[in-house]
């Protein structure tokens, strides 16, 4: 579930207080690209097992977007975004992703950047609307001696009625 390698080495130098450099971009798909510059990102120290470095280290990374004063993001893909994940985004419109699934910082920065592409990616195209359709002739025809055939072999099990 980790970005691939190419992109993923601008996410490992990421360091509190570093700031980010004007041409690392998050690539959603070929239309959706938005600047690394937009996102806050804060360290703090993660839960579960770590040994020696897990009181020492702050590896647990939040993400952190305003969403709503992006310039990066189509008003389409916002209603979208908003419509699906709504209650992930605070009153202040930010959108908040943390990631502690790994020891490493860097790998974790990758982490939260690759669940936000993912939560992105899934709302960038517009869902196809669906077109009414209607079983043909022969579907239905099929479906009804189908049925009678059905009807028919019950009818033939029951023991048949003296009067």
């Amino acid at each position: 579930m980790l970005v691939d390698r190419a992109r993923a080495e601008c996410f490992f130098r990421v360091l509190p207080g570093q700031e980010l450099e004007y041409g690392h971009m998050l690539h959603v798909n070929d239309r959706l690209k938005i600047p690394l510059r937009e996102f806050q990102f804060s360290f703090s120290r993660s839960s579960g097992p770590g040994g020696q470095n897990v009181n020492k280290v702050n590896t647990r990374v939040t993400l952190r977007w305003s969403i709503r004063d992006s310039p990066s993001l189509p008003p389409a893909v916002l209603r979208r975004f908003m419509q699906r994940y709504g209650r992930r985004v605070t009153q202040e419109g930010e959108l908040i992703v943390t990631s502690q699934r790994f020891r490493d910082q860097g790998r974790n920065v990758a982490d939260s950047l690759e669940k936000l592409r993912e939560m992105l990616d899934s709302v960038a195209t517009a869902p196809k609307s669906r077109k009414k359709t209607r079983p043909s002739r022969g579907a239905v025809e099929r479906r009804l001696k189908e049925k009678r055939e059905r009807s028919q072999r019950k009818r033939r099990r029951r023991e048949p009625i003296d009067d």
